[in-house]
Parts: structure tokens; sequence; C-alpha cells
């Protein structure tokens, strides 16, 4: 699942009239160098939620993205899209574990999840992690990554035998991109009804902190190029270099 329904408020003006998974990164969408990254890792079935001006990324990507028209697309072929359109259904956006339990039907028993505004482009989605994830009977995993300036004390911990940590003397960021299993997103753990047919809006991190507690999320840390493309400031440095 690619997340691709945020405002992205801090990117104004840019997103007033562009949805930010769109705006482009080295000559592509920005949202284009994840799904080009999990289908090199055999991952062909995507589902993408949207919100602000979420109409433009169906139309750009369609449900095949090589048969829609541009020809920067060519390389994604294999892909499947299916959208979930928070903002269609329900005039907003539902934050992260909002969004995911809403999607909830189209995955998997377990399935990868990353924000379209993160670009990760060495980032190896491969069936060997999903096969370790899936045996380790946990929740979640985490990849995390050295704090950037702008998030300098980072979000959660990381013990030595690969437990993320509410509290840890050194922290470090979340990527956004994990492993999830549906369970999750379903009771005890979540409290919304499966489908989220009231499009409650709530956040994934009490999900993942209690879990944690628990010793339910694993995580490790990835230090390949990794940026939060969350300012314009951000985005025009990519773009230069």
């Amino acid at each position: 699942m690619i997340l691709a329904a945020g405002r992205g408020q801090r990117m104004r003006p840019l997103t007033d009239v562009t949805p930010k998974p769109l705006l482009q990164v080295r000559g592509k969408a920005l949202m284009q160098w994840p799904m080009e990254a999990l289908a090199r890792g055999g991952f062909h079935r995507l589902v993408v939620n949207t919100a602000w001006l979420g109409e433009q990324i169906s139309d750009y990507f369609g449900h095949n993205p090589a048969s829609n028209g541009h020809e920067s697309l060519s390389n994604l072929s294999s892909l499947d899209l299916r959208y979930s359109h928070e903002g269609r259904d329900f005039g907003r956006a539902l934050e992260t574990a909002g969004g995911i339990v809403r999607a909830l039907p189209l995955l998997d028993e377990v399935f990868w999840v990353l924000a379209g505004d993160v670009y990760a482009p060495d980032f190896a989605f491969t069936q060997a992690a999903v096969d370790r994830f899936a045996a380790s009977g946990k929740l979640a995993h985490l990849w995390l990554v050295p704090n950037p300036p702008h998030n300098p004390r980072g979000d959660f911990g990381l013990s030595a035998d690969g437990q993320a940590l509410n509290q840890a003397d050194e922290q470090y960021t979340f990527s956004t991109i994990a492993l999830y299993r549906r369970a999750l997103f379903e009771a005890p753990w979540c409290p919304i009804p499966a489908g989220n047919p009231h499009g409650v809006v709530a956040p994934l991190a009490p999900l993942l902190r209690a879990a944690m507690d628990a010793g339910q999320v694993s995580a490790e840390l990835y230090t390949g190029p990794w940026t939060d493309v969350g300012t314009p400031e951000r985005l025009a440095e990519l773009n230069a270099t």
C-alpha cells in the first residue's frame, strides 16, 4: 500500500494544484520511485489511498500505468493498481491507521506500507523480507533511518536484538517503510470496524506504540539514500543533484 492521501501543507503553493506524490523528482512523479522499486521486487498488486486532489493520481496512473498513455510509465507494465478514495468517500483523509483499515479488504495477510512522498530509490523490497516477517509472528517490522535535520530526536529506539522500542537513549526516524500483519488493524489492537465504513480518522503511532510495549514490533536500520520530501526546499535539493 502506498499512502498518497495527505494535503501536503508544508509544500504549498506547489500542492495547491498538484498532489504531493505527483510532484516531479528527477524526471518522475515522486510516488513512481517506490512503485518501480516494488515492481523490481516482484510486488505487482498495489493499493493507493487518495484524498487531496486524489483524482489526479488515479487519472495519471490508472489501473495499469503502462497502458495509461504516459511514456515515462512504460516500465510499470506489471503493476495492477487499486485505489481507496478517502476524499471521494468521506471528504477527508483518514490518516495512516484509518486509511489502512479502510483499504484492508484489498490487502493480504502480510503487506508493505510506505508513504508516497518519501524518496528512497535504492530500497529493496524483497520476498525474503516478507517471508522472514511472516515467520516471526510479529505484528509489524519497521525500517528506521538515521535522524535527518528536521527530526533530530527521532521516533523509536532499536534494541540489539532487533526490537523496536518506544523509549531508548538513541532513537531513529521511522522511514514510513514497513511490513504489517492484518491483525494489527483488527481487534483487539485496533477498535475500528473492518473496512472503516464510517471513515474514522486514526493515526498509526498509538497502534505501533501499544504493539511495541507488547514486544510485537521488530525493526532494522536502513542507511541508504532517504528523503522525506516534505518542503519545497527538500524537493529543490533533490532535483539539483
